[in-house]
């Protein structure tokens, strides 16, 4: 898929294991470094609602065990 440059998330550091996201024709996308095929899309302001939940904690309950 042509657009915009993906952008790692400084968070993945040099693993592999990371997000990528971009804007594209008034959408955001985001992929797994892992698994590149695979896009999801939504809006600026979704976007901005997740980051914010992150930020706030509010997800960490779906994360793994820290290894």
């Amino acid at each position: 898929m042509d657009g915009p440059a993906w952008q790692k998330s400084s968070y993945s550091g040099a693993s592999n294991e990371c997000v990528e996201v971009r804007a594209t024709n008034g959408l955001i996308e985001l992929r797994e470094c892992d698994d590149p095929t695979t896009v999801l899309r939504t809006t600026p302001t979704n976007f901005a609602k997740l980051l914010q939940a992150i930020k706030a904690g509010e997800l960490d309950h779906h994360a793994g065990p820290t290894p």
